[in-house]
């Protein structure tokens, strides 16, 4: 087969691919450009990211098509049903980020209790003159350990921020409309497993008492607007490394100019990417560049697990 990886794929999924006979194209194409360029080169597999867009357009331009994977969880960039009633295959890899996007949700946390995000802003400005009222002003930190992390969605991301959560000493309670089994397997480095707990809870619950929630939910709808950030604890923190469109922008700088939250971690955003000013330019918001999977170890994974879709795919051919 001949796959266009054009959002790329990691050394390890190429690598495997070509072991196994198939051709890999991994010239980026712009999207203008995409249609003639899968025609010309007779493409049998596609393979994106986030940033290709295969749409209604592309899918009847190319009959040739037989499989599209996304290298992540969400895919918003796909007509995935349209494309599978054309016949076309479509994949994705669910489990090979889920370790990198928790990783990064505790980078937030622990930079916004730790004002990490403000102090390096303002430390090359004012280090050298105002070191001792910066250190003043970052100087009333909050631990983790002992705290309640609340968490939205329960797949296998959430169940990592979990399992990080339990490793800290956190309690941990989460809403999922589709799991009621809170179970979490705590795999220490010895190779030791305790089986841990969540309290699975509604989504009312979890704003009220969580001290720092995380959202790990698809879909572009909004899931938290003025109403629900109202709703949380006084002093809490909001981390969203799911989709941009969960919440409310405007509500979310509400809240934090007015209460209840104290801080915020993105690694979504609104309108991507051109991210709204206010957003980008607000102290108390801690800021990632959508970059949740992008691990080496992560990008492995997807580009192994990627060509294991397509060996599988075409050995059925």
């Amino acid at each position: 087969m001949i796959v266009h990886a054009n959002d790329g794929i990691s050394t390890a999924g190429v690598e495997k691919l070509e072991a196994h006979g198939h051709t890999v194209i991994t010239t980026k194409v712009a999207q203008e450009q995409l249609i003639s360029f899968l025609q010309e080169q007779k493409v049998d597999a596609l393979i994106v990211r986030s940033a290709t867009q295969v749409r209604k357009e592309l899918i009847d331009a190319c009959p040739g098509l037989l499989l599209v994977g996304r290298g992540g969880v969400g895919m918003d960039n796909i007509d995935v049903e349209y494309a599978q009633s054309k016949g076309i295959t479509v994949v994705n890899t669910p489990a090979a980020s889920s370790q990198s996007v928790a990783e990064l949700v505790f980078a937030h946390l622990f930079s916004l209790v730790r004002s990490l995000q403000e102090a390096n802003r303002n430390m090359p400005l004012d280090g050298d003159t105002k070191f001792n009222e910066l250190k003043k002003a970052y100087g009333s930190g909050i631990e983790l350990r002992g705290k309640t992390m609340g968490i939205v969605g329960f797949g296998r991301i959430g169940r990592a921020v979990a399992n990080m959560a339990f490793g800290l000493g956190m309690k941990v309670v989460a809403h999922d409309p589709f799991i009621t089994d809170g179970t979490v397997l705590f795999t220490l480095a010895d190779g030791q497993t305790l089986r841990c707990q969540a309290n699975m809870v509604s989504l009312e619950d979890v704003l009220h008492t969580s001290d720092f929630i995380t959202l790990h939910v698809g879909g572009a709808n909004t899931l938290l607007g003025a109403k629900e950030l109202a709703f949380m604890k006084p002093g809490s923190f909001l981390i969203n490394a799911a989709r941009g469109g969960v919440v409310d922008e405007t509500a979310l700088l509400h809240a934090l100019d007015h209460g209840p939250l104290a801080g915020a971690g993105l690694d979504v955003f609104v309108g991507e990417p051109h991210p709204a000013v206010q957003v980008l330019m607000h102290p108390a918001i801690s800021l990632t560049p959508h970059i949740g999977a992008a691990t080496g170890e992560a990008q492995d994974r997807i580009g192994e697990e990627l060509a294991d879709h397509v060996i599988s795919f075409a050995a059925k051919k």
